[in-house]
């Protein structure tokens, strides 16, 4: 059975459920293996790229390529 078709599987018998504590569990153990996910796809950065990412960003502040938080607070606040 593909993938796709264990999904389209699980749905359905989801979406039959009427105990509420099943859907509660199943709702946490999707959070808790998607954070589990991440965390073991993270990679930390190198002192070469974290170095480099520092040394452009102060070019980006000399050279004005930056955006305030006063005016970022402003733009976001238009944003809904």
């Amino acid at each position: 059975m593909n993938i796709e078709t264990r999904k389209l599987t699980f749905i359905q018998e989801f979406v039959r459920l009427q105990n509420e504590e099943i859907i509660i569990g199943l709702e946490k153990l999707l959070h808790k293996r998607k954070a589990e996910l991440i965390e073991s796809e993270m990679k930390p950065m190198s002192m070469e790229k974290f170095n480099s990412d520092i040394e452009q960003s102060l070019e980006d502040s000399k050279n004005g390529r930056f955006t305030s938080a006063k005016k970022l607070k402003s733009e976001i606040s238009k944003w809904s």
